[in-house]
């Protein structure tokens, strides 16, 4: 059953676009390739081009090496090697230049784990902008994205997950993510399309 959206109030100057790793290595021929990524883009797009000073990225860096890393992260990037900085190509980590030359001065948080907020350099540059609001965009749904918008709630912001610019590579724990923000977080998490998001943005101009 599919969950209806909706903004319970107005977006406003208050408000900061976080997009989540949507960089080229989700995007392009690598083991970690989404299938929806291409299809969420448009929407992405619309967001970071309404409003790219009021935009941030966060990149997901891998460990440089297999065998790299702390605790299950070092097993984790020994089923991964091709996904280690060493073997991926120069440029892989970036956001995905349809994104960054919306916004080329956007900040950029980058994380070698799910959650961005361990080292508290998002919540700093929240805070430098006055936001009690974050919209949540990227990928994906069911880790990096899940990351983000509890680390959100746990700092108190109120969190907005535009629900047609998420990706995952699982329909099915993307929709139990959907089923479970709706049910289990509902007076911390709205979801709202993009139109939506445009539409309740307000003053329209960045």
């Amino acid at each position: 059953m599919r969950e209806e959206t909706s903004l319970l109030a107005p977006l406003d100057e208050r408000t900061v676009h976080v997009c989540v790793d949507m960089q080229r290595l989700f995007a392009q021929g690598t083991d970690w390739a989404m299938p929806w990524f291409e299809r969420v883009l448009p929407n992405v797009q619309r967001i970071v081009g309404a409003w790219p000073r009021r935009t941030l990225f966060t990149r997901f860096v891998p460990a440089r090496a297999p065998g790299d890393g702390h605790g299950t992260w070092r097993r984790y990037y020994e089923r991964w090697p091709s996904m280690t900085r060493e073997r991926l190509a120069d440029g892989m980590i970036d956001v995905v230049p349809e994104l960054g030359e919306l916004a080329p001065a956007a900040p950029i948080v980058d994380k070698a784990v799910y959650s961005p907020w361990l080292t508290g350099r998002l919540d700093a540059l929240l805070r430098d902008r006055s936001a009690d609001t974050v919209v949540i965009t990227g990928g994906e749904t069911d880790v990096c994205v899940l990351a983000t918008v509890l680390g959100a709630v746990d700092h108190g912001y109120r969190v907005v997950i535009v629900t047609d610019a998420l990706c995952s590579s699982s329909d099915e724990t993307h929709d139990a993510m959907m089923t479970l923000y709706h049910n289990r977080y509902s007076q911390q998490v709205e979801a709202a399309t993009t139109e939506q998001v445009l539409e309740g943005w307000l003053p329209k101009q960045p």
